[in-house]
């Protein structure tokens, strides 16, 4: 039943080749980054750390939905430039994320690695942030990864790393559709990542944002669980009748077919 590591079909998924499921994603993940933008004040916060030559990390960049939200729900007019380095194992990524930057944020370098690889030469950054992005990190890895963030960020900087909790869609879903469906490495929680930064030192701050997100179109929901479970091969007729999972998402799925997805994310603050 199993079908390997998550990680690397993660990484499958992040390709030209997975793009129509990354865009049925975002029908609905899109909001995920509209919660980020609008659970904090941004513009203060980033003008606290503004200084000439300052920069950031975004860790794992994904497709750049969060820099894109900033810009969209913050007043950022105000802020100066930054150099903005875009870290993700996945090439596809960084050129996505770098494809979709705009002032205040000015892409510089590409770090096509993992954050386990990041070499100590790359610190000092006024800001680091990973949003939404270290579900498929590796548990055995997640320490060493901790530690990376942590040693990047310049003393008195702003760190943040959002992700969902275990209560949440995304990780409730996921530990169903290993349990009904194919067996994988598990996602890394948002509570596994905070103790793994307090182990690596690290003062953390964890806020919390609760938000739902649904359709009635059955294609949409399709693809956002597909990319969910990062395996296309799975119809949602399948998801349904599976078990374990069909439970679950019996448990989103209204009289009228329509579907709701209930979401916790941790805004872990360092």
């Amino acid at each position: 039943m199993s079908t390997g590591d998550t990680a690397e079909r993660s990484l499958e998924h992040w390709s030209e080749a997975g793009r129509t499921g990354m865009e049925a994603f975002y029908a609905l993940a899109t909001e995920d980054y509209r919660q980020l933008a609008l659970a904090a004040d941004w513009a203060h916060l980033l003008g606290q750390r503004a200084r000439d030559g300052w920069s950031l990390l975004d860790v794992a960049c994904g497709s750049g939905k969060f820099p894109t939200a900033l810009r969209t729900y913050a007043d950022l007019g105000e802020v100066p430039d930054v150099a903005y380095d875009l870290l993700d194992p996945s090439a596809f990524s960084v050129d996505e994320t770098r494809a979709v930057l705009a002032a205040p944020f000015v892409a510089r370098h590409d770090l096509v690695m993992t954050l386990q690889d990041l070499p100590d030469a790359y610190a000092g950054y006024d800001v680091v942030w990973a949003t939404h992005a270290l579900y498929a990190l590796p548990p055995a890895e997640l320490d060493l990864a901790a530690e990376r963030l942590v040693a990047a960020l310049a003393p008195g900087g702003l760190g943040l790393v959002a992700q969902a909790t275990a209560a949440s869609h995304y990780l409730v879903f996921y530990d169903a559709f290993r349990a009904g469906v194919r067996d994988a490495t598990p996602y890394t929680t948002a509570e596994q990542v905070r103790d793994a930064l307090v182990r690596a030192g690290a003062d953390v701050r964890d806020q919390r944002v609760a938000y739902r997100t649904g359709t009635s179109d059955r294609a949409v929901v399709e693809g956002f669980l597909q990319r969910c479970a990062f395996d296309d091969s799975v119809s949602l007729a399948e998801m349904e009748s599976a078990p374990v999972l069909g439970d679950y998402l019996a448990s989103c799925r209204a009289s009228d077919g329509s579907y709701t997805f209930s979401h916790e994310a941790a805004l872990l603050w360092l």
